[in-house]
């Protein structure tokens, strides 16, 4: 897989038969749109299947899909993908249908659960058979004790199985950036020693079920999280384009390690249909547009700025390439801040 666009490959569409984009940092920040976002993804879905793979394991399907119907998308439940929805795959190998499950989260996971033909607890003195974790506003101690008392319970045939919808440590919001469910998780984790079973990003189970679904053999997948989305698409083998909008920003990327690397980098969505520009190797100089950057011994050298997104992408090359980490460079502090 090639770090940026060959000739036969102008815009990051092509060649692609679906796009699945991640929605927080990506579509919307807490209840808004972002920029271009609403737009930029319509446009894609006149010609190729668009859906939404997302971690947020509080909110139905059915509910995603009508949020993100107010902001402009023609979108349907069945073009959103859900962490709980990964979860019944992972689940299904531990506890059959009928089942009683504990649940630490919110509605995304009880519908799920329903779907699929399993009893619902939120007691662990109900002797669960399971217990799914994923991400709500309200999840609080006593549901992360409810999870602990119940995972610490003795069972003939082994542990209590234990599916956590994600492990992502933030969650962009409106207000700025707070804890996500891999806090959580670790709390949980803290207090039974030991770790669950993840369906979501960066984990295939989520990512096949995306798939599957839609039948794509050569999807793109749009994030703004190097840990999740990038590294998820590069398990998955799929393409993948990291978007300036959200979590990560130029910092994370200059240091992003080789399983972490997107495709492709874009300030804002509108970057989709955009030729991508070539990167040029010159001896110790990278240019990209008409930005150029040189490797000087251990230090990275602005040689001249251009498009500033294209002084990043210039930069990231020689970075990544350089078979150096980022902490062993003097790297100027305008390529990150």
């Amino acid at each position: 897989m090639g770090l940026f666009a060959k000739a036969d490959r102008p815009t990051p569409l092509d060649g692609v038969d679906a796009v699945f984009a991640d929605l927080d940092g990506v579509v919307y920040a807490g209840a808004g749109a972002l920029p271009h976002a609403v737009d930029a993804l319509n446009r894609v879905a006149a010609s190729m299947p668009v859906a939404y793979i997302t971690n947020n394991a509080s909110r139905s399907d059915a509910t995603v899909a009508a949020h993100l119907v107010e902001l402009g998308l023609t979108t349907v439940p069945t073009d959103v993908v859900t962490s709980p929805q990964a979860a019944m795959q992972l689940l299904a190998g531990v506890a059959a249908p009928g089942a009683l499950v504990l649940v630490i989260g919110g509605e995304g996971i009880v519908v799920e659960l329903e779907k699929a033909g399993y009893r619902v607890t939120r007691s662990a003195d109900d002797l669960p058979d399971a217990v799914v974790q994923g991400f709500a506003q309200d999840v609080g101690w006593l549901q992360l004790a409810e999870a602990s008392f119940a995972l610490q319970a003795e069972r003939e045939n082994g542990p209590v199985p234990w599916i956590a919808t994600n492990q992502d440590w933030t969650i962009p919001v409106a207000r700025g950036i707070a804890p996500g469910n891999g806090t959580l998780v670790s709390a949980v984790h803290t207090a039974v020693g030991r770790l669950p079973l993840v369906a979501g990003k960066p984990e295939t189970p989520i990512f096949d079920v995306a798939a599957e679904r839609f039948a794509a053999a050569a999807p793109l997948m749009i994030g703004d999280r190097l840990d999740t989305d990038i590294l998820g698409a590069r398990r998955a083998g799929w393409r993948s384009l990291h978007v300036l909008t959200g979590i990560d920003t130029a910092k994370q990327l200059l240091a992003a390690v080789p399983t972490m690397r997107p495709d492709f980098i874009v300030e804002d969505l509108r970057g989709l249909f955009e030729p991508y520009p070539e990167v040029v190797h010159r001896g110790d100089e990278v240019r990209v547009g008409k930005a150029r950057v040189r490797l000087d011994g251990i230090a990275v050298q602005v040689v001249a700025d251009g498009a500033p997104i294209d002084l990043l992408r210039a930069a990231c090359a020689l970075i990544w390439e350089s078979g150096r980490t980022v902490h062993q460079l003097q790297v100027p502090e305008r390529l990150y801040s």
